[in-house]
């Protein structure tokens, strides 16, 4: 599978998942685009870039804390981008535009940003070092770029049992190249190859208890899990998902099934010419 045959792949299954994205069990997306609010000491009138920004929770989070400034989100799927501006609109959140592109093919060089961010989205390309940089490109001398993505051990055990089952079906996955950034160490390690100075990461857990298995199917069927849940025949979905949904019941406790949600916060300043 080539670049682009992934990205009509990536972008087809947010396009599906669009309606359900913000739905509670994934709440975990707009509770930790508010931390990443707490990161970026904002003065209230910059101009930021939301790479990436699927249903726009970092973009409208921080647009709340600038009124006197404005956010530009940017995604490739048009389903996630409805959802963010429909969002925009109900919380009356003026300061905010949404445009449909490709984060590798964007082009802000003339007007350059103060601030940008990507959350949950840089491991969606597999060379990462590349597209930060091209990030980096978009912000002015001396503005701040940060990111958020999962650590190593994220929706542990629920996700390692998922996987460990679906790998007894005839299942391709796609590259993982999310586990080069899943700890500190490779956080820095990007940045600085992307030139970027001055680099800090932090981890925070954003876990929470869900109600019940269900919940966890919500999560795998209305996020990214679902393109590889989708590759499954009919007959084999329905026993994946009986044997699956009866060992992860197993774990309830009385306050329901943890989920446990490490989060990595990387920080950075674009060096001064």
């Amino acid at each position: 599978m080539n670049e682009e045959q992934r990205k009509i792949i990536i972008r087809e299954t947010f396009d599906k998942v669009s309606c359900d994205y913000d739905s509670n069990p994934l709440r975990f997306f707009s509770k930790s685009a508010k931390h990443m609010v707490s990161i970026l000491s904002l003065n209230g009138d910059e101009n930021v870039l939301d790479v990436a920004t699927g249903t726009g929770n970092a973009a409208l989070a921080i647009a709340e804390c600038i009124p006197q400034g404005f956010v530009t989100g940017i995604d490739f799927s048009a389903g996630m981008l409805k959802q963010a501006r429909e969002k925009a609109e109900l919380r009356s959140i003026e300061n905010v535009t949404f445009i449909e592109t490709d984060m590798q093919a964007m082009d802000f060089t003339t007007d350059p940003f103060d601030v940008a961010v990507c959350a949950f989205g840089i491991f969606f390309v597999e060379n990462m070092e590349t597209q930060l940089s091209y990030i980096a490109k978009m912000v002015k001398p001396g503005g701040k770029i940060a990111i958020c993505n999962f650590g190593e051990d994220y929706f542990n055990p629920l996700r390692s049992l998922m996987m460990t089952r679906l790998n007894t079906y005839d299942v391709q996955f796609p590259p993982q190249t999310w586990k080069r950034i899943a700890h500190e160490s490779g956080c820095k390690e990007l940045f600085e190859k992307a030139g970027i100075q001055s680099v800090r990461t932090e981890s925070k857990n954003m876990g929470y208890f869900l109600s019940d298995e269900n919940d966890w199917w919500k999560i795998i069927w209305n996020a990214g899990f679902r393109r590889l849940v989708s590759q499954l025949e009919l007959s084999d979905l329905e026993r994946f998902t009986s044997d699956h949904m009866q060992e992860i019941a197993a774990l309830s406790t009385k306050d329901g099934i943890w989920l446990d949600i490490d989060v990595l916060y990387t920080t950075g300043f674009v060096p001064m010419p």
